[in-house]
């Protein structure tokens, strides 16, 4: 085997076609010559390579997201019931929001180190604004005489949250979390420039190198596949949880 590729390599340089650097010695025909898409380097390089690229993906994204929806959640809570706290949240995650990412991760960088804190406090901050006017705007969307009935059924104000604000605002919630989760996962692809986590990893790695076609496509459509499963499984779970929106509609 190892002679055979090694012939292949051969015989491509002496016909004067690239070597994909790091690839040509031990791989394929398909590697070598740097085709579109070589299944066999998939296969080979999905358990070292592809594989925890995508689960520390997955991990930065839910970490970023869990936190910055608890973070939100609070603030959202505190300003439908202090309204004059709505204004200066709001400027305050609009201001984080609108730092270019790649700034932002790199500003991290002297304070905190170049490690996983510094992306996640990044990737969280993102996170805010979009999280905060989504519940802010689903809880202040319940009807007045909802509530009312609430009232009138002897509901405190803490129970009239808890057993309809918040679940009649889950539509607005989970929209919010659709937006988020999905422009983490894109923001999660630069994570690399300070820590070494997440796809962006083979992506700037095949980038480097020529760039190699296959590691760039199948870490960039892992990417995307990763952000329309994690968009289809929160449609999935807002159906479950709101099953009065699909009676209504029928």
């Amino acid at each position: 085997m190892a002679a055979a590729a090694g012939s292949i390599v051969a015989s491509v340089v002496a016909a004067g076609e690239p070597v994909i650097p790091n690839y040509g010695a031990q791989s394929s025909s398909c590697v070598v010559h740097n085709h579109l898409f070589c299944t066999d380097w998939v296969s080979h390089n999905w358990g070292p390579v592809l594989w925890p690229a995508l689960r520390g993906h997955i991990l930065l994204a839910l970490v970023a997201v869990g936190i910055g929806f608890v973070i939100s959640l609070a603030l959202a809570l505190a300003a439908y019931r202090y309204g004059c706290l709505e204004r200066p949240t709001t400027v305050i995650t609009t201001i984080l929001y609108t730092i270019p990412s790649l700034a932002l991760f790199e500003l991290l960088v002297a304070p905190v180190g170049p490690n996983v804190y510094s992306a996640e406090i990044a990737l969280v901050s993102y996170t805010l604004l979009i999280l905060f006017r989504n519940i802010l705007t689903g809880l202040r969307g319940v009807p007045a005489e909802v509530l009312e009935a609430a009232e009138g059924m002897g509901m405190s104000r803490r129970q009239a949250l808890v057993r309809v604000e918040l679940p009649l605002a889950l539509p607005a919630i989970v929209a919010g979390l659709r937006i988020a989760v999905v422009t983490i996962i894109a923001l999660a692809t630069i994570v690399y420039t300070i820590y070494n986590a997440g796809l962006g990893v083979p992506i700037h790695t095949a980038l480097g190198e020529g760039p190699f076609k296959t590691e760039l496509i199948a870490a960039g459509g892992l990417a995307i596949l990763l952000a329309l499963t994690a968009d289809a499984l929160l449609v999935l779970v807002q159906r479950l949880l709101t099953p009065w929106t699909r009676a209504r509609a029928t």
